[in-house]
């Protein structure tokens, strides 16, 4: 609940400090005296726009601080509080703090900053929360019961059923709806390339890749090149180291006639030894000359089927993005991607199952969630029905219409779109609340519904704004009964000018203006300056007897409406 509220320089109000209770608390006061201002301070903390024209005039700075209590946290505000970053201990109070600033020089804003509990955060922060803190019903309200977003949840509320698992299913069908759709496409890509895929595997078993081929064919080619250009060289080699004329064939020719002589003399043999050693070297050098003339050896068919191959290969590895090496892995791949193509369609089938096994199951969970709606719905419809007439509204109809959504707009919700409608004459067409209703009508029907659905709970404070605007009597006493009724075990306030329902208030607030010495030091105001300023004041029970007669029967207090003061205060 709300347990205090602080303002400073806000409008006429310079410095307020409030305390409220639980049960229902009346603020009552002379037109004008500022109750709207106490409205605008409250929704300042609560994440309304911070308009400069807030600001007391002569002042730089305006502050609403509101503390609310909470014996355990609502489940929603906890997590946005925890989104943000914000701890909150059990037990802790909630303090939200706003403060606006305006430049002195020009009065224009200077901007505004909120906190909860000392930590800065963003605006949209404390808007989040701020359906957990307060609901305001006024007379031109567009939110809470007014709006139809709203009519949902509070219908399946107090319908006592769970939403959580027809969430869950929804879910579920939805994933399995998206993975089937996935599959799909999948299966019509692979459809596609399918036979892509067979040609470029017929291409490759063709071509019969083998890893490290490459290399062995660059090299033999290469070496094949070299014999090419090598070719007069090696021939020209041959014709000096072959043949009975060669330089080989002299030397031997040489060494046979050295032979015969050497043992004449030392030096002869000494001729032969090294002329032996040239004939040795020379063999070799013929047999290395042999050798590479044969692996030099130029076989321009031989060459050409070289080229062919690895130009294939390379070619092959093109049209494949990828090394030749790689080509055969390529091949593993394709048939690994044609064996899957043909798995798909089994998964398909399988998929296809599964997501209609989770519609079905998402459909009868609705479905079931639809008829408890339904019939909660006719249950609230005698609920309200039996709060309008003393409520001046004998003559109005009240209908929750619970109807089916296209399957297009089904959710986690359900498949039902829930809202409130009136028909305010007899004959008259059921329409939409805030298109019908006059905004004493409104408020009234607001109240019936909150009472109807007084079980539901809600924010921890609810707070109706001159609710009993052009009614007074017996529907005033009414409407004062079913607000005490509402506040009971929790908080309510209520702006009022009816005495009836001031005399059902716990509590009693006096909303007044006045004139005096600011309380606030203003360096823009001179020492004698007189300013204008609201305040207010929670009464005794004397206080609001006398607060009470005034409302009854003017600026002129008498005797009379003193004593009817008293019964009304002994009857509430």
């Amino acid at each position: 609940m709300l347990t205090s509220l602080a303002i400073r320089n806000i409008v006429l109000i310079e410095a307020l400090d409030l305390a409220f209770g639980r049960g229902l608390g009346v603020l009552t006061g002379e037109t004008g005296a500022g109750k709207s201002i106490l409205l605008d301070a409250l929704g300042l903390v609560l994440g309304n726009r911070a308009d400069s024209a807030l600001v007391r005039a002569g002042a730089n700075e305006a502050s609403v601080t509101a503390l609310f209590e909470f014996a355990s946290l609502p489940a929603g505000m906890a997590q946005v509080l925890e989104d943000g970053g914000i701890e909150i201990e059990e037990g802790e109070p909630l303090i939200l703090r706003r403060t606006i600033k305006v430049d002195s020089a020009t009065g224009e804003g200077a901007g505004s900053k909120a906190f909860v509990n000392a930590q800065p955060v963003g605006v949209a922060v404390l808007r989040a929360i701020a359906p957990f803190l307060v609901e305001l019903h006024g007379q031109h309200d567009d939110r809470g019961l007014v709006n139809p977003r709203g009519h949902r949840i509070l219908l399946t509320r107090y319908a006592e059923a769970d939403e959580a698992e027809v969430a869950r299913a929804w879910r579920r069908w939805r994933r399995a709806q998206e993975a089937l759709l996935a599959a799909r496409q999948t299966a019509d890509t692979a459809a596609a390339e399918q036979d892509l895929f067979l040609a470029h595997l017929e291409e490759l078993n063709a071509l019969a890749p083998v890893p490290g081929e490459e290399e062995e064919l660059a090299l033999a080619r290469a070496d094949m090149q070299k014999g090419e250009r090598l070719s007069g060289d090696l021939d020209t080699l041959r014709h000096l180291w072959a043949g009975s004329d060669s330089a080989l064939a002299q030397l031997r020719s040489a060494a046979r006639q050295l032979d015969r002589i050497a043992p004449e003399h030392p030096l002869l043999a000494q001729a032969l030894e090294a002329l032996d050693r040239c004939i040795v070297e020379g063999g070799e050098a013929e047999e290395h000359i042999a050798r590479a003339a044969e692996v030099l050896s130029h076989d321009p068919e031989r060459l050409d089927t070289t080229e062919r191959r690895l130009f294939d290969l390379r070619a092959a590895a093109r049209k494949h993005d990828c090394a030749v090496d790689e080509l055969a892995g390529r091949m593993v791949d394709l048939r690994a991607a044609l064996d899957a193509i043909e798995g798909g369609e089994h998964r398909l089938r399988e998929l296809e199952k599964d997501a209609a096994e989770a519609a079905e199951a998402y459909r009868n969970l609705a479905e079931a969630l639809s008829a408890q709606r339904l019939a909660a719905a006719r249950w609230l419809d005698a609920a309200v029905a039996a709060e309008l007439a003393p409520l001046k509204l004998d003559a109005a109809r009240f209908q929750t219409a619970v109807t089916p959504l296209e399957e297009e707009r089904w959710g986690p919700h359900g498949m039902d779109n829930v809202e409130f409608l009136i028909a305010t004459n007899p004959g008259a067409p059921f329409a939409p609340l805030a298109k019908i209703a006059s905004g004493g009508e409104l408020s009234r029907f607001i109240l019936a519904l909150k009472v109807a659905l007084a079980e539901q709970g809600g924010a921890a404070v609810i707070i109706f704004d001159e609710i009993d605007r052009g009614v007074g009597g017996a529907v005033a006493s009414a409407i004062g009964e079913r607000l005490a009724r509402l506040a009971t075990g929790g908080q309510l306030l209520a702006v009022t000018h009816s005495p009836q329902v001031a005399a059902r208030g716990d509590t009693h607030y006096l909303i007044a203006k006045s004139s005096g010495k600011p309380v606030l030091a203003q360096k823009s105001l001179p020492a004698d300056a007189m300013v204008t300023r609201t305040s207010v004041v929670q009464l005794s029970t004397e206080q609001r007897q006398e607060e009470i007669a005034r409302m009854l029967s003017g600026a002129q207090v008498t005797p009379e409406a003193r004593a009817q003061a008293e019964r009304l205060l002994e009857h509430g």
